[in-house]
């Protein structure tokens, strides 16, 4: 079993230095856990609610010289742990991307830039044109994507036939009304995700407030059936979210003995 861990932060637009030291003390408290994958949230670094695409260059950094990645890969050398968070990137041309990095102790091993732009973030970063990669640690083969990407099922779907054993996703879920004692439609997609593709998925999603926009305070961690192992938290607090997960349990895709998720898709019919 490998313990993972879902860190739901309260960050500030603009406070690099006290986000940062949000994600340093979630990935101790991670760590304590004995947590050997913790997943932060989306635009961990700068904040996410910009005034405009300017303030977002101010704060944004290369993937090659920025802090919070150097950061992580010192907490993870010094906490034996893998970390996946989300920060903002000014890409070598000079355009910038809602990024997120898995790194070890190591470095960096890999970089995705969102695919899937959600609302405001259309007026200020590039869309990313790469695949979800999937990087094969220790425990098991681990995907990354942010957000919006996770509510296309061809995305998610992807990750998995790619070798995917557990989807770390950095999110920012702004909050909408919802009816009374029913779940937030992101918790409902990522279960519905985890399940019909036979994965893993962790989400590490924002609390507080930031500039007037509340989050749904949804993070969680889902096993390949779909129900959750921990979380969804759905309260404004931060929190440190654990669970067991057996990596490689994901790669074997029979529901029964007549049944298999992968082996009983009809391509040449969609």
């Amino acid at each position: 079993m490998t313990v993972v861990a879902a860190c739901q932060l309260s960050l500030a637009v603009g406070d690099q230095d006290g986000n940062l030291a949000a994600a340093a003390g979630a990935v101790a408290s991670a760590a304590a856990a004995r947590a050997a994958l913790v997943v932060l949230p989306e635009l961990c670094d700068s904040g996410y609610v910009f005034r405009d695409a300017a303030e977002a260059r101010a704060l944004a950094s290369p993937a090659a010289d920025c802090p919070a990645l150097r950061q992580w890969q010192a907490l993870a050398a010094r906490h034996h742990t893998v970390i996946v968070g989300g920060f903002c990137e000014l890409g070598p041309d000079g355009r910038l991307f809602n990024s997120a990095a898995l790194v070890d102790a190591s470095g960096v091993r890999a970089v995705y830039r969102k695919a899937h732009l959600w609302d405001a973030e259309k007026l200020v970063f590039t869309p990313g044109a790469g695949a979800p990669p999937v990087v094969t640690l220790p425990a098991g083969r681990v995907s990354v994507m942010i957000c919006y990407d996770l509510e296309f099922p061809e995305w998610v779907r992807r990750a998995a036939l790619d070798g995917a054993d557990l989807i770390a996703a950095p999110v920012n879920w702004p909050a909408a009304p919802r009816p009374p004692a029913e779940r937030p439609s992101e918790v409902v997609k990522v279960q519905a995700g985890a399940a019909v593709n036979g994965v893993f998925i962790v989400v590490a999603d924002r609390c507080g407030t930031e500039r007037g926009v509340g989050w749904v305070s949804g993070s969680l961690i889902a096993g390949p059936d779909g129900y959750p192992l921990a979380g969804p938290v759905i309260a404004d607090r931060p929190a440190v979210l654990t669970a067991d997960c057996d990596l490689p349990r994901a790669r074997d895709k029979r529901i029964n003995s007549r049944n298999d998720l992968f082996a009983d898709r009809r391509p040449d019919l969609y």
